[in-house]
């Protein structure tokens, strides 16, 4: 698991984002590789990896975790998703991926991709209703962490290769939209299940 490849600004990713002293750790356990400067239009969605990586970082360090302390990553985890993750998949579905699959070399990367936001919302299932181990945990940490690297290291770097200025800019402004959309949804649907929950 490495961070080195999310935002490079002309810094390394730990210091450029000020990532904590243990993702900084993974991320310096590869040697350096050569990756495009990440393209202002995906910045938001790399900023958003670095958080969820931050979490599987504390995951990968905590463990074993003991059972007494699966309540408290659980609940960590259902508010991760519900606060961000869920909006950051919501934008990539409905703008990131089919922007992708117009480059038809690009169309089986979609499909994983997708194919691993399936499996990670059965992960976020688990831990809402409470039934994470330790073990599924770290599983659940792992399958993330190897999806971000799938986006910025392949996805986000193609798109950059392959998408004009223009494009990229283009996409930039859906992703924003996209991004503030979601984030709205989610805040009209969190407010209706505290109303049904009222007595």
């Amino acid at each position: 698991m490495a961070g080195e490849e999310l935002v490079r600004e002309g810094h390394g990713f730990g210091r450029a984002l000020n990532l904590q002293p243990g993702a900084q750790a993974l991320a310096a356990e590869r040697p350096p590789a050569k990756f495009m400067l990440r393209d202002k239009s995906l910045i938001p969605l790399s900023h958003q990896h670095q958080r969820a990586l931050a979490l599987c970082v504390r995951i990968d360090r905590a463990q074993p975790i003991p059972a007494a302390d699966l309540e408290i990553w659980q609940t960590e985890i259902e508010q991760n998703f519900d606060q961000e993750i869920k909006i950051h998949f919501s934008a990539e579905e409905r703008v990131l991926f089919p922007a992708a699959r117009e480059f038809p070399e690009l169309i089986p990367l979609a499909e994983d991709l997708i194919a691993d936001h399936a499996a990670l919302r059965e992960f976020f299932s688990r831990a809402q209703m409470r039934r994470m181990s330790s073990e599924t945990l770290l599983a659940f940490a792992q399958r993330l962490s190897r999806h971000i690297r799938k986006e910025e290291r392949q996805l986000f770097e193609r798109l950059q290769q392959l998408m004009s200025p223009e494009k990229l800019l283009a996409l930039g402004m859906q992703l924003e939209a996209a991004l503030k959309d979601a984030a709205q949804s989610c805040i009209l649907s969190n407010e209706a299940a505290r109303l049904r929950q009222r007595p």
